[in-house]
């Protein structure tokens, strides 16, 4: 038995720490230039649980979000909003979106509103997490609190650009 209030409040921080180690850790991220945008903090305050069977987690950034342990999803929210572009643009319940495959090799893409002020970029592990429901997940968050700019991806913008010599 403890003889003192401290004594007694450390052997009970010590008993409890092994469960706390098995919390998953905060994810590391950086905000973007536009972070403290209003309209991010209202998608951010409504983000999913879960999105495609990954839970949320934390994160150390103001205008993200992650999900998956190891993080499969990232958001971040708060960029700039993407000009003309030669990347794929895909339409999905009513949001654009441009999608970057580059890293493909890595079981990795990226998802960037098109048309959206600010703009929100979505890094996905496709091999854990399917673009269509984070979409689906997003979508209405996007529609509702990040304003349409009138810029929508067109049939020029949804074809492969031909190389120039």
């Amino acid at each position: 038995m403890p003889r003192s209030p401290r004594a007694f409040a450390l052997l009970t921080a010590l008993a409890l720490l092994p469960g706390l180690a098995a919390c998953s850790t905060t994810v590391a991220m950086e905000p973007a230039k536009d972070a403290n945008d209003p309209a991010c903090a209202e998608v951010i305050s409504r983000l999913p649980q879960s999105i495609s069977g990954q839970e949320r987690r934390w994160t150390d950034a103001q205008a993200t979000g992650a999900w998956g342990d190891p993080a499969a999803i990232l958001l971040t929210c708060g960029l700039e909003s993407p000009g003309p572009s030669t990347l794929p643009c895909r339409s999905f319940d009513g949001v654009d979106w441009l999608v970057d495959e580059s890293q493909a090799a890595d079981d990795r893409y990226t998802l960037t509103t098109f048309g959206r002020s600010p703009a929100l970029q979505v890094y996905l592990d496709y091999q854990e997490a399917s673009s269509g429901d984070v979409a689906q997940a997003l979508g209405p968050l996007i529609r509702d609190y990040l304003p349409a700019t009138g810029s929508v991806c067109t049939a020029a913008s949804d074809t492969t650009p031909t190389p120039t010599p």
